[in-house]
């Protein structure tokens, strides 16, 4: 699998925050978005993924860290404070899926670079405000080549002089262009980073994270296409590697 992940940070704190951690041959990934555009936006979407470390390293499922994440906001913050998230864990060996969506945009799947779906999950709610809406914990299975985007709304709301949202469909078309160019994913995220920059002129209202990965498919041995999706030569290959828009 390769990662790869952005967050511009608006003038005013957003409080976006995002993880990705490897255990074996799970990939843990998690993004959040804390409420306000203040220092306390910071620190909660901060104690967010540091109770989600936490628990991931205590062997918690997925529910189960969402739920010490949203008991670790309610004892700083007393519900006055609560960041919406979604965690997953792509398991490398199969491709299955597993993820929560705590009150979040749910992710989007690129496959073949042809079709793009949202990943529909029954959301619980946001950590922090012990509404009690439990959380459920979907599963979909990856095919090889599939990329899966997590965003937060600085994305899909930034907008422009006039008014327009750069939207959910701005973000897909603009993932499903790079892919027909063959772009490798840190490239990809490059060029997407800049167009949302470019959609509001350079002014962030709020800070825009994406966290990207591929899945390569299950065989460990595929360095030429690992090194295809990264951009980078294949490992002790002494020959320079292409630019991928074919510049120098």
């Amino acid at each position: 699998m390769v990662i790869a992940a952005a967050l511009e940070p608006a003038y005013r704190v957003g409080g976006d925050a995002f993880d990705y951690a490897l255990d074996g041959p799970l990939v843990h990934l998690s993004i959040f978005d804390a409420m306000g555009h203040d220092t306390a936006a910071g620190v909660t979407a901060g104690l967010a993924m540091g109770a989600g470390r936490n628990a991931r390293r205590r062997q918690a499922g997925l529910v189960r860290a969402t739920e010490e994440i949203e008991r670790a906001l309610i004892e700083q913050f007393d519900g006055a404070r609560y960041a919406t998230g979604i965690l997953a864990c792509p398991d490398t060996r199969t491709g299955v899926l597993e993820w929560v969506n705590r009150g979040h945009h749910p992710p989007v799947l690129i496959r073949g670079g042809r079709w793009a779906a949202e990943l529909a999950c029954a959301p619980g709610d946001p950590m922090g405000t012990g509404l009690g809406v439990a959380p459920d914990a979907c599963r979909a299975r990856l095919e090889p080549g599939d990329r899966l985007v997590l965003y937060t709304d600085g994305i899909t709301e930034a907008r422009s002089a006039a008014g327009d949202e750069f939207g959910l469909t701005g973000l897909v078309d603009l993932l499903v262009r790079r892919h027909a160019d063959r772009l490798p994913v840190p490239e990809t995220l490059c060029r997407l980073m800049h167009g949302v920059a470019d959609h509001q002129a350079g002014e962030l209202r709020d800070d825009a994270t994406v966290l990207f990965c591929e899945w390569l498919g299950a065989s460990p041995d595929r360095q030429d296409l690992a090194a295809a999706a990264a951009g980078v030569p294949i490992p002790g290959d002494t020959r320079a590697a292409p630019s991928p828009a074919g510049g120098t």
